[in-house]
């Protein structure tokens, strides 16, 4: 909110479609995508890929701008206020706190993240893991960075602390300086740089050929077919199918908030039907074209299939922060195109996170009239001392557990609520409506049909799945180290101490507005 009581808006059309694609352009286009299609029958993988992103993705994503552009016509910018709105009950709000307490804990652990990304483009330029050549010495580098492990390279946290308070200050420096100042002035240079270098990237990659000539069946074709090549076999694993649709999660953002709370600064008819799909294809063209060009295949090209496989299954991390690094020692111009990469990388960290911050600040803003550097700063606060947890007792599992309850469940649960509050509650028909109005094109009639009938009934399905398979056996620590317990206790304990401090939050919100009211 401005100075003058107004409430903020996008500068311009491109700055927002840029910011929100920024929002859904993260680390997993680049890490999560190849690993997930490489160890999920790799072009089978995309087969199912594809029809959630057209029955759950594309979907969500309209849904989410309508709730988001609703909400702002009465002055909402977070879910609580947006969803009080749609369906008139005193419990709408609460549920609204689900999307604050997801971006929140993200938040809290992805700009940690982040900052690592930031540091290892540092370590590249100056050429630091120059001198590591094999995957245990390179992945003993990370882990001794992440405080995980002593070594010679790291001897103590301090170094990666000092990259997450840089990586922190930046952060909140573009918060306050607001949606066009900050948010969208940061997405016009960020995003167009993500692009270059991963171009740049891509073309790198696809013209190493065969690093070793001993080595003829290790190239850059045999790496992308390793992705690419269909599986047909594993389509009938229903757990492919659930890696495909938590994907797709991952790589739009939704479920979380951020998207309603960018779409709350529009105008009353500014277009959300052909501004959502561009975000979409616009995502869609990171991971896909050009997050599947570049890990994976100079991953086969210099150490082949097989350790690419154990590569795959090792995670994004082992992919990203432990190969990487080794095929940059090995090139020309090593040390730059590693700074890209990891640059890359933080761009496209830096431009979720932000995104992530903004439906706190929004509702501290709207609900409670306060300033927007006000707003900041307690987010600030909030962030600076819950990320300390996730700094010292990273390997212990406490990144680990928020990232399951927020990052994952808690997305599949949140998409579920919005769509039925939305769609049925709010109403199909005029749910209809808002999305189309003022739209640049007409949504497909089809999606009609689908975001009304077939994409609740996939979320509740997967919801479920995911809580039989997984949420169960987290949540009653089957198969953890005894020695991670009490930590984990520890992730759960600050989850549920900030989400019932928001629950405060809200309900002395809504009492004082009701007040002024009378």
């Amino acid at each position: 909110m401005s100075q003058t009581g107004e409430r903020e808006q996008w500068g311009t059309r491109i700055g927002l479609i840029l910011a929100v694609a920024g929002n859904a352009v993260g680390l997993g286009n680049f890490l999560r995508f190849p690993v997930q299609a490489a160890q999920n029958g790799g072009g089978a993988f995309m087969i199912p890929y594809f029809v959630f992103f057209l029955i759950l993705g594309i979907p969500l994503m309209w849904i989410e701008w309508g709730i988001g552009r609703h909400g702002g016509k009465f002055g909402h910018g977070s879910a609580p206020g947006m969803f009080d709105v749609i369906w008139k009950n005193r419990v709408a709000k609460y549920f609204g706190s689900l999307g604050l307490i997801i971006s929140l804990v993200i938040m809290i652990y992805y700009t940690y993240i982040e900052s690592w990304t930031l540091a290892f483009s540092f370590f590249s330029i100056t050429q630091t893991y120059f001198d590591l050549h094999t995957f245990d010495a390179m992945r003993n580098f990370l882990y001794s960075f992440q405080g995980k492990e002593t070594s010679a390279y790291f001897s103590s946290i301090w170094p990666s602390y000092i990259f997450m308070i840089v990586t922190f200050c930046l952060n909140f420096w573009i918060i306050y300086r607001g949606i066009s100042k900050g948010i969208e002035k940061l997405a016009k240079i960020a995003m167009p740089m993500l692009f270059l270098f991963a171009i740049i990237l891509a073309i790198r990659v696809l013209t190493l050929g065969t690093p070793d000539s001993a080595n003829p069946d290790n190239n850059v074709i045999n790496g992308l077919a390793f992705i690419w090549n269909p599986d047909f076999s594993q389509l009938g694993n229903a757990s492919v199918w659930l890696a495909a649709a938590g994907q797709i999660f991952f790589t739009l953002s939704v479920g979380m908030g951020t998207i309603q709370a960018y779409a709350s600064y529009l105008k009353p008819k500014d277009d959300i039907a052909l501004s959502g799909l561009s975000t979409s294809a616009t995502n869609e063209f990171a991971e896909v074209v050009l997050g599947g060009s570049i890990a994976i295949p100079a991953a086969v090209a210099f150490f082949g299939v097989a350790m690419t496989t154990q590569i795959a299954k090792g995670g994004a991390f082992d992919l990203g922060f432990v190969s990487m690094p080794l095929i940059f020692e090995q090139i020309p111009f090593g040390s730059f195109f590693g700074f890209i990469w990891f640059l890359l990388l933080f761009f496209a960290g830096i431009t979720s996170s932000v995104a992530m911050g903004q439906p706190i600040i929004a509702f501290l803003e709207d609900e409670f009239k306060i300033s927007r550097h006000k707003a900041t700063a307690i987010l600030a606060v909030v962030v600076l001392i819950s990320v300390q947890f996730v700094v010292f007792f990273l390997k212990y599992g406490f990144l680990d557990e928020m990232d399951y309850w927020a990052g994952t469940f808690g997305l599949a649960v949140f998409a579920l609520i919005e769509t039925i509050l939305f769609m049925w509650v709010f109403g199909a028909d005029k749910a209809w409506k808002e999305m189309n109005e003022g739209g640049d094109i007409a949504i497909p009639k089809i999606f009609y049909y689908i975001m009304k009938y077939i994409t609740p009934v996939v979320l509740f399905v997967i919801m479920i799945w995911w809580f039989v398979n997984d949420a169960l056996p987290i949540l009653v620590l089957k198969n953890v180290n005894p020695q991670n317990v009490p930590y984990i206790w520890g992730a759960r304990i600050l989850m549920i101490v900030l989400m019932l401090g928001l629950f405060f939050l809200i309900k002395l919100a809504w009492d004082k507005n009701k007040k002024k009211v009378i």
